[in-house]
């Protein structure tokens, strides 16, 4: 299934990643899904009695990268090569975009290709069996919680950007309340195992702030 909206490429759009049905990290979706319904986003990432952090945070990140993409894929007709020529989360902060194989030193680049260059590579990442393993017993290579982190801070930058620059756009489409809750649940997330270093943060971090407060 992909994303497609008004007439931009669909590459821009990445295909939603399912979790195969039966697998026992569907499994792990399902709970997250079910304790996601009580409204109590703290409870709802709290790693489940006897489950592998690995796994969850592999779960996770996957249904992570699904909700970026759809938020994402709503306000695209407004984030374009001349209303975001640089990919920005307001006038201090700035990202350039560099992958460590294919462009290794970083480039200054539009938000959209920003976007597409992120969203394609950690797409690659989901689909490596060997990262993201969906058999159950094949084990999680030794770095996969320092890749699960870039993804993460990488994810982290699309909403940032969302918020700073297309805040206007979300609440003119209504979809400030689904944004809201995405990225609460998302801090939340990042903030119970430590995923985030406290600096990626803080473009947002009044934001984050004001949502997990409330939540004390």
């Amino acid at each position: 299934m992909s994303f497609l909206f008004g007439n931009r490429s669909s590459k821009t759009f990445k295909p939603k990643k399912n979790i195969p049905e039966g697998c026992h990290q569907y499994e792990l979706l399902k709970h997250a899904e079910a304790t996601l319904g009580s409204g109590n986003l703290r409870m709802a990432v709290m790693l489940p009695d006897g489950e592998d952090l690995n796994e969850w945070v592999a779960v996770n990140t996957v249904d992570f990268f699904n909700q970026i993409n759809m938020l994402y894929g709503t306000i695209t007709d407004f984030c374009t090569e001349e209303s975001c020529p640089v990919m920005s989360a307001g006038p201090k902060y700035e990202y350039h975009w560099a992958d460590g194989t294919n462009i290794k030193k970083p480039i200054k680049c539009s938000a959209p290709k920003y976007i597409d260059y992120l969203m394609t590579w950690v797409q690659d990442q989901l689909d490596d069996e060997t990262l993201f393993p969906s058999k159950i017993g094949v084990p999680f290579k030794r770095n996969f919680m320092s890749v699960a982190k870039t993804i993460l801070k990488r994810l982290f930058r699309v909403y940032a950007h969302i918020y700073h620059q297309h805040f206007d756009s979300v609440m003119q489409l209504q979809e400030e309340a689904h944004l809201n809750t995405s990225f609460k649940h998302f801090i939340f997330f990042v903030h119970e195992f430590n995923l985030i270093d406290r600096k990626e943060l803080v473009p947002l971090q009044e934001l984050i702030e004001k949502l997990t407060t409330k939540d004390r």
